[in-house]
């Protein structure tokens, strides 16, 4: 692995990596991220589109699900030219600046995710501990502020993470180990003290998805003492039906996650390769499976696609 000298951040050429040690199956393994890729892309972009574009939609919970979708599309966009570029043209090179600008976006995102989750577990809170005030508690005001209030948390978190990670300088290896730009990744490059930097990154991480599984936590065993007081069971078993995709959709963000963070952690004699499909799947499985769950398991968003599907056809 070579070397270089000690250079300022400005003037780094990153290498990026695709699947270490199946270089040689970099083609085959194209075929299924580019359809993953696809479906993401495909997907979020309907269910957005049916948000928008259907009356029907136009409630609290839809809304928080056009954040998502959103969201997803940005986390998907943010790493496909990369991890596709090395798949199909082995093209490795990212500069400093651009590394930095990807890395922004995707824990931009990656927050922003987890904030929109926040967000919509108390959305079912309110929606099944006080039905009748329901309307009134999240006027469309009131979400607009949330949407800028977690646009906002996103972009301050990342502000400190980018200037530190600005001072830095390299004299080691500039071989990344992922197919694009991973925080924790370009530290470990860097000759420079990053204990600054590590501490930070943690607190940004303890701050936001840990915060926020926190409290969908506390938010579901509200709904679950609230769920448990209703007489009837029909309306027990209704009530929780609405809560479904929601913990679908906390369970595909939530569990790579602590995946990514074990294998980081107690992994180090695992295969190279098992970080890096990790680490994919990490960014990849969310954006995929949000639309997915929310289409089979939400009927008005079924619906609503469909719907937008069969008027698509009968217009060609």
């Amino acid at each position: 692995m070579s070397t270089f000298q000690n250079a300022t951040s400005s003037s780094i050429i990153f290498l990026l990596t695709g699947v270490p040690g199946l270089e040689a199956f970099h083609t085959w393994i194209s075929i299924p991220s580019c359809f993953l890729y696809i479906t993401a892309l495909s997907g979020n972009s309907l269910i957005l589109f049916a948000i928008v574009t259907q009356p029907s939609l136009h409630e609290p919970m839809y809304y928080f699900l056009s954040m998502l979708s959103t969201t997803d599309l940005g986390l998907s966009i943010s790493t496909l030219v990369t991890m596709l570029g090395i798949f199909w043209f082995n093209a490795r090179e990212i500069s400093f600046n651009a590394c930095l600008s990807q890395m922004f976006f995707i824990q931009l995102f990656t927050v922003m995710e987890s904030s929109v989750l926040l967000a919509m577990a108390f959305d079912r809170f309110v929606a099944i501990s006080n039905p009748l005030r329901y309307a009134s508690v999240l006027t469309d005001l009131k979400i607009a502020q949330i949407g800028v209030a977690i646009i906002t948390r996103g972009t301050l978190i990342q502000i400190p993470i980018q200037v530190l990670l600005k001072r830095l300088s390299f004299c080691r290896s500039h071989v990344l180990r992922h197919s694009y730009c991973f925080h924790p990744d370009v530290m470990k490059l860097s000759c420079t003290d990053t204990r600054i930097n590590s501490a930070v990154g943690l607190t940004a991480l303890i701050t936001t998805a840990g915060v926020d599984s926190i409290f969908i936590l506390l938010s579901y065993l509200l709904i679950i003492r609230t769920v448990l007081s209703i007489a009837s069971p029909q309306e027990r078993k209704k009530a929780f039906r609405t809560c479904i995709s929601h913990i679908g959709a906390v369970a595909v963000f939530y569990i790579p996650l602590i995946g990514l963070s074990f294998v980081h952690r107690f992994g180090k004699q695992a295969p190279p390769y098992v970080h890096t499909l990790i680490a994919n799947a990490y960014l990849l499985i969310p954006p995929v499976m949000n639309p997915i769950i929310y289409s089979v398991k939400t009927k008005q968003i079924r619906r609503a696609v469909l719907k937008v599907l069969h008027t698509g056809a009968a217009q060609k």
